[in-house]
């Protein structure tokens, strides 16, 4: 191989370019396509936590399910300031070259979300749904639009601990998803009414914010906020009542969520009930067999999500001429 040989150009998405790209609905379709066909834990390895004084750094890794490229994101965290960055790459499968840099920040927000979403349809029962939801920031917002533009929302309760925010989430929603949406003062009257539990917010001291005895039969919860061990969303009843519970990542749900450790502490069998993402998309597993069960899908996030909608950035990016073309940042090597 001639490693002197000009190389293809490497594209830069911004946060911004990202957003440019986004729609929901085809965002939500290609996690779709992702999880109904072929993953192998080769794939998709564990992910890596390197840390340091006032730092750590995750690495999570993946190849994509069309099989034309790998990648990579790194999340450094400068704990002493509370700054973070998220950074994705993109790499062809056949020449190592190096296709797209992605600021991953947006691209993680949006992956949640619309992988949220796609689980939420599958779960929730038929119909419009009534929606509650704990939490008024980025990631709550992120879940209503994906969640609207997959299922049509008859109602909305949006809880947050600081009335400004939920007012403004209320008002927002009322905008864009719908007039019935309002802001209620306790996660309570959030919950209490709903089908659709989203619950996106860090509880306080990490403890539960969501208490099963609210949920009345037939509720999906949606859980994305307890993906290390001392966090916590969802109390022990709220898991013992759990008729099927949907993970992203089966083993770092199982393993690394508060909620799910705190389950197992209290007695409770959930490795029965614990069931993968793929598997529900796929077919493998029925999600929603009565009107009357208790569901709950559980995210942590995946390296798969990252990469596989990377990747149809990158494409939709390629064919609009959005972004900036910089000369090959690296060139392959023959080894």
């Amino acid at each position: 191989m001639d490693t002197t040989a000009p190389r293809a150009s490497t594209l830069a998405l911004s946060s911004a370019d990202v957003l440019e790209l986004t729609a929901w609905k085809r965002t939500v379709d290609v996690l779709a396509e992702a999880y109904g066909g072929t993953i192998t834990t080769e794939m998709v390895p564990p992910r890596t936590m390197a840390r340091g004084d006032g730092v750590w750094l995750r690495g999570l890794t993946a190849v994509s399910t069309s099989g034309d490229v790998v990648g990579a994101k790194l999340i450094t965290a400068a704990t002493a300031t509370g700054e973070v960055s998220y950074v994705i790459t993109l790499q062809d499968r056949r020449t190592a070259e190096l296709l797209a840099v992605i600021d991953g920040h947006h691209v993680t927000g949006l992956r949640t979300a619309a992988t949220s979403a796609l689980a939420a349809d599958r779960l929730a029962v038929a119909g419009p749904v009534s929606v509650g939801v704990i939490g008024a920031g980025f990631e709550a917002t992120n879940h209503v639009d994906a969640l609207a533009a997959v299922r049509d929302i008859g109602a909305l309760r949006v809880f947050s601990p600081t009335p400004a925010n939920r007012e403004r989430f209320a008002a927002r929603a009322r905008d864009r998803v719908t007039g019935r949406a309002r802001a209620v003062d306790s996660p309570e009257a959030a919950v209490r009414e709903a089908d659709l539990v989203i619950c996106a917010a860090r509880s306080r001291d990490e403890t539960p914010v969501i208490d099963g005895a609210w949920l009345r039969p037939g509720t999906t919860l949606v859980s994305i906020g307890s993906t290390l061990p001392e966090q916590r969303e969802a109390d022990t009843t709220t898991i013992a009542r759990a008729d099927l519970i949907v993970a992203d990542v089966v083993e770092e749900v199982r393993d690394d969520s508060g909620d799910m450790i705190a389950a197992r502490a209290a007695g409770i069998d959930i490795d029965a009930r614990l069931v993968p993402l793929a598997d529900l998309i796929s077919g493998r597993v029925t999600g929603r067999s009565s009107p009357d069960q208790i569901l709950v899908y559980k995210s942590v996030g995946s390296a798969l999500q990252d990469i596989v909608l990377a990747e149809h950035l990158y494409r939709e990016a390629t064919e609009r001429g959005i972004g900036r073309r910089l000369p090959a940042l690296v060139t392959p090597v023959t080894k």
